[in-house]
């Protein structure tokens, strides 16, 4: 793991101390730039957390220069961002002008970004614990892709996570291992940046033993870095045992607070409480203040020796705990303060800093600043033939062939759902690649989203073959899932988390590894929101798969409270990097299917959304295949209004048949009036905003589809807009023409009952949308 061979390892160590200082003063100066030198326009802090880089600068200087190899990945913890870009600064990757602009529009991001930082970032971070867990995910999707022939056992790379110890509260983190002790996970490493401060307070004393307990058990590797080698020499000398034992039992807070007042302070603590004991006394003795301070924070975490000995020590592919003790803010004035999260050095502090280093006022931006030419030129040549250095630019996936249509499955009654779990069990017996390279999921609720019949296909993914057992013993069952390396449903437990962050690793194959998987995910509708920032998280990181919440809304019927979801359109309509549709029938879902995993595979395209129904409904006959290209814009005409039209119904949906029937009712006293399918509500808003935003972006405005489809109706007529969900999701639409709105939905948590009853109650149903027209021409 040795950088470069014609160094022995004490020169290495030496190398990775002088980066270690690099990183500090980089990464410090690119704050203190942004918030101190860098002209200020509003008057509010720019932040950066400086004294969360500098615990990490050593943890990060061994590993990047000397353990990481070109295939591993690594997630960085959000507030040592900075230190990445210094890292890459280092390498060459970086501008100047980016660490100038940190922060700052265009410049380099706050956090790790995939996709609006200009360096390598293997996973975005900012949202505490998702940048860790997705780590644990990605090893998993590497070894499926092993599985399946797409890599090398031989290439198989290290997904990392950087983390810190505050980190270890976030639930989600303990979700991931026990998913991951199911699968078996492999080559995943975790380093926690032990430094037991977080934004508000030290860390609970009581925590430390646990965390080992808690990953043993579920089969993780757990390595210690408590003590640095001046510790460890200290310890060996008489006395150094009684030091040892005092610095066990110091409590983390007291030991936070030591370190901020130094030396000094230090040396009467220990003097009065273990200065009587034998050899004590002398050990302190022989070192002064500023020795003695650089001796009690000479912690594993700081120590490149001891780190570069752990990383080495974990070479299989055992999953790996490093538990790294660190002081936060270390060397700078900052350490150990418990305000320090947010806190930064003044101007004076920082120039002492700048001197302590040698270097010189107007060179801080300059890599090797302060270093001799020689000792400049080594450390320099130290990066170049690093393995970081020699790592290649992502992989650029081929295409996997979309079919021109996918088959729309027969019947003259079907609900969206069950067209679905069709239309996949026909791409699973097609033999297409579009079929291979699907990879569906769920949150133990593969039955009841009709993924079953695509499982009993093409079976689980094991890395060990695994029997079905009733299927052994001959006893029936409509679930015949085998599990072996050939498998494409990946079975997590009910942790909806989990689920979004597999999604994401899956969707990030193309990039990550070079083959790109079409990930098909399925989940409870109301249930969306329960992983809804881990969900925000992959589409951020531009992650690309196939979302389907189903069962969804009142017609659940018997489900009642929050199992009927509401809100849900709008998350659709909200979030960015998803495209959300809710199909009426089987042909649309066939249509939408399709342009998902097509989109999904574009340039500029994203992940997308389908919101079905266990609903079974009277399928529409079609004369020919026009409305097409209008229901991937968002909606088309299902009854055309006449000329001058003075009223319109639109829906969303499930709640079709009332729509027609309601519409049926109207056109008689109504002349004219017409029937929209809003196929999705989010295409019409983007395409109406993007319409409005065209004057400030110096775009040439042209008709959005929306204008387009509601220019039909007469000026000023009425429009009764109606979906199973929020009804904010369609009444804007008002806005598009200067229509007056009559918007149906639900607002309001559902409760049990019959469709006939829910749909009354709620106001969903043909008497309610006649009453909704009429109110319309009071």
């Amino acid at each position: 793991m040795v950088a470069t061979l014609s160094m022995d390892r004490q020169d290495v160590v030496k190398a990775l101390d002088m980066l270690e200082t690099r990183l500090r003063w980089l990464s410090s100066w690119t704050v203190h730039n942004a918030n101190h030198i860098r002209p200020k326009r509003d008057g509010l802090k720019v932040g950066g957390h400086q004294a969360s880089c500098a615990s990490m600068t050593a943890i990060m200087a061994a590993l990047y220069f000397h353990a990481l190899r070109p295939q591993d990945k690594v997630a960085v913890k959000p507030h040592a961002g900075p230190v990445l870009h210094a890292i890459h600064y280092l390498l060459g990757d970086q501008s100047l002008d980016q660490l100038q602009r940190f922060r700052g529009l265009g410049g380099a991001q706050s956090y790790p970004s995939r996709t609006k930082d200009k360096i390598p970032v293997d996973f975005s971070t900012g949202s505490v614990g998702l940048g860790v867990a997705v780590t644990a995910f990605t090893s998993l999707v590497q070894d499926y892709l092993i599985a399946h022939g797409e890599m090398q056992e031989a290439d198989a790379g290290r997904m990392i996570a950087l983390m810190g110890d505050a980190e270890l509260d976030e639930g989600n983190i303990y979700e991931c291992l026990i998913e991951g002790y199911k699968h078996d996970i492999r080559n995943c490493w975790w380093v926690v940046d032990y430094n037991r401060q977080s934004l508000d307070s030290t860390t609970s004393d009581r925590m430390f033993r646990r965390f080992d307990d808690i990953f043993q058990t579920c089969g993780w590797r757990v390595l210690t870095l408590k003590y640095g080698k001046l510790q460890q020499a200290a310890f060996k000398r008489p006395g150094g045992k009684t030091l040892e034992e005092w610095i066990d039992n110091c409590p983390n807070a007291e030991f936070a607070a030591l370190t901020f007042q130094g030396g000094a302070a230090w040396r009467r603590r220990l003097e009065a409480e273990i200065g009587a004991k034998p050899n004590v006394k002398a050990l302190l003795d022989c070192f002064d203040d500023d020795a003695l301070a650089a001796l009690m924070t000479n912690l594993g975490g700081h120590c490149v020796e001891t780190l570069m000995e752990a990383y080495d020590a974990a070479s299989d592919d055992k999953p790996t705990l490093f538990i790294a003790y660190t002081v936060k803010g270390f060397g700078l004035p900052l350490a150990g303060h418990k305000d320090n999260h947010s806190g930064m050095m003044n101007p004076d502090q920082m120039a002492q800093f700048r001197t302590s280093l040698g270097i010189a006022e107007g060179q801080e931006w300059e890599p090797w600043g302060g270093l001799g030419a020689n000792a400049a030129a080594r450390l320099k040549a130290f990066v170049a033939e690093s393995p970081l250095a020699r790592r290649k630019p992502e992989s650029k996936a081929d295409a996997v062939p979309v079919p021109p249509r996918l088959p729309v499955p027969a019947g003259a009654e079907q609900s969206t759902q069950t067209a679905f779990g069709r239309i996949l069990l026909d791409l699973a017996k097609s033999g297409e690649l579009l079929g291979d390279r699907i990879v569906t999921t769920a949150p133990d609720v593969t039955q009841t989203t009709n993924l079953g019949a695509f499982v009993n296909q093409r079976g689980l993914f094991r890395r060990q073959e695994l029997a079905d057992v009733f299927q052994r013993a001959k006893i029936p069952s409509a679930q015949k899932w085998s599990a072996h390396t050939a498998g494409q449903h990946i079975e997590l437990g009910i942790a909806e988390n989990n689920f979004f962050l597999l999604l994401a690793s899956l969707g990030l194959a193309a990039p990550h590894f070079g083959t790109r998987l079409l990930p098909v995910g399925t989940v409870y509708d109301p249930f969306i929101s329960r992983g809804l920032d881990a969900l925000n998280y992959g589409c951020y990181q531009d992650s690309r798969f196939l979302l389907v919440g189903t069962p969804s809304g009142l017609t659940l019927a018997a489900e009642g409270g929050a199992h009927q979801s509401v809100n849900t359109p709008l998350i659709g309509m909200g979030q960015p990097g998803l495209v959300y549709f809710e199909p009426a029938w089987a042909d649309e879902v066939a249509l939408m299917m399709r342009w998902a995993f097509d989109h999904m595979q574009q340039p500029d395209g994203s992940s997308t959304y389908l919101r079905l129904s266990t609903r079974s409904i009277r399928q529409v006959e079609r004369e020919d295949e026009s409305w097409e290209a209008d229901a991937l814009k968002g909606g088309y005409w299902l009854r055309k209004p006449g000329d001058g039209a003075r009223a319109a119904i639109a829906f969303t949906g499930a709640v079709a048949p009332e729509a027609l029937q309601a519409w049926a009712q109207l056109a008689e006293d109504i002349p004219g009036l017409g029937l929209l399918n809003v196929t999705s509500p989010d295409l019409l808003h983007r395409g109406w905003s993007a319409r409005r935003a065209a004057r400030w972006t110096g775009n040439r405005p042209t008709p959005s589809h929306a204008e387009t489809l509601l220019s039909a109706l007469a000026p000023g007529a009425g429009l009764v807009t109606v979906l199973d969900g929020a009804p904010g999701a369609l009444s804007w639409l008002g806005g598009v023409t200067g229509l007056r709105v009559s918007p149906l939905g639900t607002d309001r948590f559902g409760q049990t009952g019959d469709l006939p009853d829910l749909y009354r109650t709620y106001r969903l149903d043909a008497e309610a949308i006649i009453d909704a027209a009429a109110e319309l021409f009071v």
